[in-house]
């Protein structure tokens, strides 16, 4: 099988005060000042989709909600961060260093500007996006039109990774299946990205907000599909109509928490890798199991049935890589399954020995 890779990486920030740069801090020329001044790669655009605004003209751009006046035409976009992607790699490690490089660069340019890029996979002052003014008549149209964007209240609030990944020439209908399969485990593959443990200004009593919140209401998996008939009909959506031809096949597993260390999405491309390989898991779903995401999104690995599962699919994964390299990229899960502790734990420490939610997601992104 030949596979390729992507990762598309969203990046929240605190402002020179220190505050969180939210959408109600931050206005979108804040952001596009930095995004400006990073480079373009004309190479990119076979592979990386611009947009009908124009805002994704380049490997960074303003992650938002667009508001439209009476028309089609944006008039300004609510910003919530910035998001990295990389474009399509053969190899896993060809995608973690792209995404280094990239980030590397934003940090520099966003220093400049006064923002320095933090740890969040929920935002950790505000708890739902109220866009004002409220949405006109156009607006209110277009999020009836396409049901993701109802969640618009959601994803405003959250941070997270696409970890994209395609294999060759291979069926659509073997595409949706890896898809169902990869929905149906993803409660037991999420621990690891564990990194949201605030909520409201406060310590929240789980592990993962943003997956306690936004499961069952948005994708666990998504598949990029070619034709209309095609299209598998679920709220949220397993199946979607690619939108260039190099997403045609492509798999965005989407319900993992951000990381602030890229080995650990080498890792979980890895065990998607493995998963992906094996033919002895039955599970599939078509939607995620939010109960179950639930479970996982307060306990983590103290639950003892998350925690065997969550082993299980590391050893699966090994077994079908076999002798594979990737398989040593494997090794992060294993350390995090001996300790039973994700990165929501060391937050959670460093806030409470500082009193401090920006101290402790200040401490992210080490060199």
């Amino acid at each position: 099988m030949k596979f390729s890779f992507g990762i598309e990486h969203e990046v929240a920030f605190l402002n020179q005060e220190g505050k969180f740069a939210d959408f109600s801090q931050t206005k979108f020329a804040d952001f596009n000042q930095i995004v400006e001044k990073l480079p373009t790669y004309p190479e990119d655009y076979s592979q990386l989709r611009v947009g009908d605004a124009g805002i994704r003209q380049k490997r960074w751009y303003i992650e938002g909600f667009e508001r439209f006046a009476d028309s089609d035409k944006v008039i300004d976009c609510l910003p919530k961060g910035i998001e990295i992607r990389t474009t399509i790699h053969s190899d896993i490690q060809g995608a973690l260093t792209e995404l280094s490089e990239s980030f590397r660069l934003l940090r520099e340019v966003a220093f400049n500007y006064g923002f320095s890029p933090v740890l969040a996979s929920f935002n950790p002052y505000k708890t739902v996006f109220e866009p004002q003014p409220p949405l006109n008549e156009y607006e209110l149209q277009q999020l009836q039109t396409y049901p993701d964007e109802r969640t618009a209240n959601i994803y405003m609030v959250t941070y997270g990774p696409d970890l994209n990944i395609s294999v060759a020439d291979l069926p659509i209908e073997n595409v949706i299946d890896i898809g169902k399969k990869l929905t149906y485990y993803s409660p037991y593959i999420v621990p690891f990205s564990y990194s949201s443990p605030f909520y409201n200004g406060d310590l929240w009593s789980g592990l993962s907000v943003r997956t306690f919140v936004r499961t069952g209401k948005r994708s666990a998996a998504l598949v990029f599909v070619e034709k209309q008939e095609q299209l598998i009909n679920s709220i949220p959506s397993l199946t979607k109509i690619a939108r260039i031809p190099a997403e045609v096949g492509r798999i965005e597993f989407k319900a993992c928490d951000t990381c602030d260390d890229f080995f650990i999405y080498g890792a979980l491309l890895a065990l998607l890798k493995g998963l992906i390989l094996d033919k002895t898991l039955p599970g599939r779903a078509i939607t995620p199991d939010a109960n179950l995401h639930q479970i996982s999104a307060q306990q983590g690995f103290d639950n003892a049935d998350i925690f065997a599962n969550a082993t299980k699919l590391v050893q699966v994964a090994e077994t079908a890589l076999g002798d594979d390299p990737d398989v040593d990229l494997l090794m992060p899960l294993k350390d995090m399954l001996a300790t039973r502790k994700t990165k929501s734990h060391e937050l959670i420490a460093t806030y409470k020995k500082t009193g401090s939610i920006a101290a402790a997601i200040k401490q992210s992104y080490q060199e």
